[in-house]
C-alpha cells in the first residue's frame, strides 16, 4: 500500500528534518524532560509484546461486540422482543460507541492513555459480566447494558492505534497497525462463534457474556505489566503518526512554507470540498449499512429460512440450535482476513497500471457484493447451502474495500487534516450506517408482518423482503465509489501539493 506520508518532506534538505509541535499530554511529556527514544535500531521485543497485548484486547473488544448476534434468537425469546425492537439492541450500541468515540480521543490526546485503555476494559467487561444476570422483566436494563458496552469499546479504539503508532516508525508501524486491525473481522466472528457454542454447550444463553469478562481480566494485568505508563515515542525522523491531533511545522527553507494552524470548522470546510473524500465516505457508509445489517440479522434469518423449506422445526425451547450462527461466525472470520488481504494487494498491483485503480476496485467489489447478497436472498428459500456461499462471497467482497477505503483517505487529504478526515468519516459512516440499519430492517421487517397472517412463512418473507434494502444500498454505495475515481488524481495532486 502507499505509504500516506511518502510525500511529507520531498522540499526538505536531509539535514533538516520537521519538527513536531506537540499539544496536551506530548508537550507534557517533553517539558518534563523525559527522553524520546530516536534510535534508528528496530523497535524492541517488549515493543512487540506491547502490540501483542493490544491485538488481543481489539480481539475481546470486537466478540463483545458481536456476542448478542451470536444468540440473538434466544435474547429475543427471552425478552419477548419484536423485529423492530431486537434491531434496537444494536443501534443503541453503535450510538453510544460513536457519541463516546471523539470524548475519547479527546481526552486519549491530553491524558494518560494508559489509565483509559484499562478504564475501558475493566468498564466493558464489568457491565458485559453484569449483563448475564438480568432478568426478562428487565429488558431495558438490558438495553442500557448494551449502550454501556458502546461506550467502553470506544475508550479503547479511539487510544489503542495510537499506542501501536507511537511504538513502531513508518516501515513497521503500517504491517502492525494492520495486524491490529485484522482482529476486527477475527474477533467479530469469534463473538459468533462464542456466543453459539456457550448457548449449546450450557443451554443457557447467558452463559455467553461470562467468559470475555474473565479474558477482559487477563488482557487488564497483561496491560498494567508491560505498558509503560509513558507511552509517547518519536522516530528517528522526529515523527510520529499524528491520529492524536498535533501538527507538524517544517523547518524554514527558502520555497518551503511554514504549516498554518487551522480550527476544526476550517478543516472541515476544506474536507466538504474534497470530492474524493466526500464521495468514498458515503461508500463506506454504505458498506457499514449492509454489514451492521448482515451481522445482526443474518443468523436469524437463516433460521427463518429453513423453517420455511421444513429442514428445522421452530424452535420452543428456552436455548435454540445456534448451528447459524456458528458457521456465519466461521464466514466471518474467512473472508474477512482474506478480503482485506485480497483487497491490499490487487490495489498494490493494479495502481501500477492504472491510477485510479483504488476506487474503481471499491466500485467492483460493491456491486459483486450486492449482487451476491440479493441472490442469497432469493434462493434461501429454496437452497440454504446456496444461500451460504452467496453470502460468503458478498461479505468477501465486502472485505476487499476495508483497506482500501482506508488508503484513498490518507493519500485524499493533507496530513494535517487527516484526524478530522477519519473522525468525520468514523462519524458519519456509523450514523448514516450500522448505528440505523439493523434497526430499519427489524422495523420494516415488524410492519410487514403486521399487514399479513402471523405465520412462520411471513416471519422468514417479512425479514427477506426487508434485507433486499441492504442489496440496494450496496448498489449505491458502488455508484459513490465510482464518483470517487473522477475526482481521485486531482485531489491527491493537491494534498500531495499541500
Amino acid at each position: 500500500m502507499q505509504n500516506p506520508g511518502a510525500h511529507e518532506n520531498t522540499n526538505l534538505q536531509p539535514q533538516l528534518p520537521p519538527v513536531e509541535q506537540s499539544y496536551g499530554a506530548t508537550a507534557a511529556h517533553v517539558r518534563q524532560g523525559s527522553s524520546v527514544s530516536v534510535s534508528g535500531k528496530g523497535p524492541a521485543k517488549r515493543d512487540y509484546m506491547i502490540a501483542a497485548v493490544l491485538c488481543y484486547a481489539n480481539l475481546l473488544n470486537f466478540m463483545d461486540w458481536f456476542i448478542v448476534p451470536g444468540i440473538l434468537l434466544d435474547i429475543q425469546k427471552y425478552f419477548e422482543l419484536s423485529d423492530g425492537d431486537t434491531g434496537l439492541l444494536q443501534t443503541v450500541f453503535i450510538l453510544c460507541y460513536m457519541l463516546a468515540a471523539p470524548i475519547f480521543g479527546y481526552l486519549g490526546d491530553r491524558y494518560n492513555r494508559k489509565i483509559i485503555l484499562g478504564a475501558g476494559i475493566f468498564f466493558w467487561s464489568g457491565v458485559t459480566l453484569g449483563s448475564s444476570f438480568i432478568s426478562e422483566s428487565y429488558y431495558w436494563i438490558f438495553f442500557i447494558s448494551r449502550g454501556l458496552v458502546g461506550i467502553g469499546t470506544a475508550s479503547y479504539s479511539t487510544v489503542a492505534p495510537t499506542i501501536i503508532a507511537d511504538l513502531f516508525e513508518e516501515g513497521k508501524r503500517t504491517t502492525m497497525l494492520s495486524i491490529f486491525y485484522i482482529f476486527i473481522p477475527v474477533g467479530s466472528g469469534l463473538g459468533y462463534v462464542l456466543a453459539a457454542g456457550m448457548a449449546d454447550v450450557t443451554g443457557d444463553w447467558h452463559w455467553a457474556f461470562r467468559v470475555t469478562p474473565c479474558m477482559g481480566g487477563l488482557a487488564l494485568v497483561l496491560l498494567i505489566l508491560l505498558v509503560p505508563y509513558r507511552t509517547q515515542r518519536r522516530t528517528a525522523a522526529h515523527r510520529a503518526l499524528s491520529i492524536s491531533g498535533t501538527i507538524r511545522v517544517a523547518a524554514e527553507k527558502p520555497g518551503v512554507q511554514r504549516t498554518a494552524k487551522t480550527t476544526w470548522c476550517q478543516d472541515v470546510i476544506s474536507l466538504a470540498k474534497n470530492w474524493s473524500f466526500v464521495w468514498s465516505s458515503l461508500g463506506l457508509t454504505a458498506m457499514a449499512f449492509v454489514t451492521g445489517a448482515l451481522g445482526m440479522w443474518m443468523p436469524q434469518f437463516l433460521y427463518r429460512a429453513q423453517i420455511a423449506q421444513g429442514t428445522v422445526s421452530p424452535c420452543l425451547q428456552k436455548s435454540s440450535n445456534s448451528s447459524n450462527s456458528l458457521i456465519f461466525g466461521g464466514i466471518t472470520i474467512g473472508t474477512g482476513i482474506l478480503g482485506v488481504i485480497t483487497g491490499a494487494e490487487a490495489a498494490r498491483r493494479l495502481r501500477k497500471i492504472n491510477n485510479k485503480a483504488d476506487p474503481l476496485i471499491c466500485a467492483t467489489s460493491m456491486f459483486i457484493s450486492a449482487l451476491c447478497l440479493y441472490i442469497a436472498l432469493m434462493v434461501a428459500e429454496k437452497n440454504i447451502l446456496s444461500t451460504f456461499i452467496f453470502i460468503a462471497f458478498g461479505e468477501l467482497f465486502l472485505s476487499v474495500n476495508w483497506a482500501v477505503v482506508t488508503d484513498i483517505l490518507l493519500y485524499v487529504v493533507t496530513p494535517r487534516r487527516q484526524s478530522t478526515a477519519i473522525a468525520l468519516q468514523i462519524l458519519v459512516s456509523h450514523l448514516l450506517g450500522d448505528a440505523g440499519s439493523p434497526y430499519l430492517i427489524g422495523t420494516i421487517s415488524n410492519a410487514i408482518q403486521a399487514k399479513n397472517t402471523c405465520s412462520f412463512q411471513w416471519s422468514f418473507w417479512s425479514l427477506q423482503y426487508s434485507f433486499v434494502v441492504c442489496a440496494f444500498v450496496g448498489v449505491f454505495g458502488g455508484g459513490f465509489f465510482l464518483l470517487t475515481s473522477f475526482y481521485i488524481e486531482e485531489d491527491r495532486k493537491e494534498a500531495e501539493r499541500l
